[in-house]
């Protein structure tokens, strides 16, 4: 549970001075009275929500007009990734569309 500002409305924070505890708002400094005990707690609600499961392998990447070295199709995956230094470009790989064979490209 929060506690809230009386007079602006927003969140209290506990704050202290040597051994008093007191809760002050963090925007317009209203202090409300000395806490003297102050319980912590949390409650995590889940939700359960229907999942649809799709049969078989599905790529989210985008296809791209590049053949295939093994099988000769002319079409396969393509995503990039910065495998080397910043000022250098990233590797582009390729995974085919028919035989699932996969390489890479440095420029």
């Amino acid at each position: 549970m929060m506690d809230f500002c009386d007079e602006c409305g927003s969140i209290m924070m506990l704050k202290g001075e040597g051994k008093k505890k007191y809760l002050a708002c963090t925007r317009c400094k209203f202090k409300k009275k000395e806490v003297t005990e102050m319980k912590l707690s949390e409650e995590v609600i889940a939700e359960e929500k229907e999942v649809e499961v799709v049969e078989g392998k599905v790529e989210t990447h985008p296809k791209v007009k590049k053949e295939c070295s093994k099988c000769k199709n002319s079409e396969a995956f393509f995503w990039s990734i910065q495998t080397r230094a910043g000022d250098e470009p990233e590797t582009e790989f390729y995974k085919c569309t028919e035989c699932n064979h996969q390489w890479r490209e440095n420029n």
